[in-house]
């Protein structure tokens, strides 16, 4: 999460219906008698995510099956670790026998990312004019969180969700589970309110979404 720059540019088209959106959003919550920004972030973040539903099923029924593979593909590397042209046949084999593309977590991550990135640009500097500026504890959305309550949920919610995720636990995975979050909780203590705010609704919907989507019998199915 840095400076919007170049990308900004790129997203604009999307950075202004996001834009749109929200104010949409907080004249719905007016009419509802709060006016609330922070309120139209929340929703705004969730709509986006029920539109997303169908993408993020995608990709969990990928990394669902994925995992289930991997004892098999220790096997495969352990068996064939000295001669990787054969590995990649065997694990081949076994992609194409179990009915698993291993690329197929990838492309609905990618169709997401202008959509999130856009989100993320459109909050970044966003005007709320003279609407009221707090929300619940915060003072305001355009400056960080005073009492740091947002970054460490920011934190907390990476935390949950790459464990959710997690699809295997090597050491390098075991540290970036916690290097990531540490990260995201430390930049955060720098950005608006409102971005971060959005980062925590976004990661909160998406755990409860995978844990829906991991129990669902038919999961693993792609």
């Amino acid at each position: 999460m840095g400076e919007p720059g170049i990308f900004s540019s790129i997203l604009s088209p999307i950075e202004g219906l996001l834009r749109f959106a929200l104010g949409s959003l907080y004249s719905l919550t007016e009419t509802a008698g709060v006016g609330s920004y922070g309120l139209a972030i929340i929703l705004l973040t969730i709509v986006i995510k029920i539109i997303l539903y169908p993408l993020t099923v995608k990709q969990m029924q990928s990394m669902k099956a994925m995992q289930r593979l991997q004892p098999q593909l220790k096997k495969i590397q352990e068996k064939y670790k000295d001669d990787k042209v054969a590995m990649q046949q065997k694990m081949a084999q076994l992609y194409q026998k179990e009915g698993v593309n291993p690329l197929a977590g990838c492309l609905p991550m990618l169709i997401q990312m202008p959509i999130l990135m856009g989100m993320y640009y459109a909050l970044y500097n966003f005007d709320y004019g003279a609407a009221d500026p707090s929300f619940l504890w915060l003072p305001g959305l355009t400056e960080p969180d005073p009492y740091y309550i947002l970054p460490i949920l920011s934190a907390l919610s990476t935390f949950a969700m790459q464990k959710m995720s997690a699809t295997e636990s090597t050491p390098q995975m075991k540290m970036m589970s916690i290097i990531m979050p540490v990260f995201i909780g430390g930049i955060s203590i720098n950005f608006p309110a409102g971005l971060v705010l959005y980062w925590v609704t976004m990661n909160v919907v998406q755990i409860v979404q995978q844990w829906i989507i991991f129990r669902s019998p038919d999961s693993d199915k792609e």
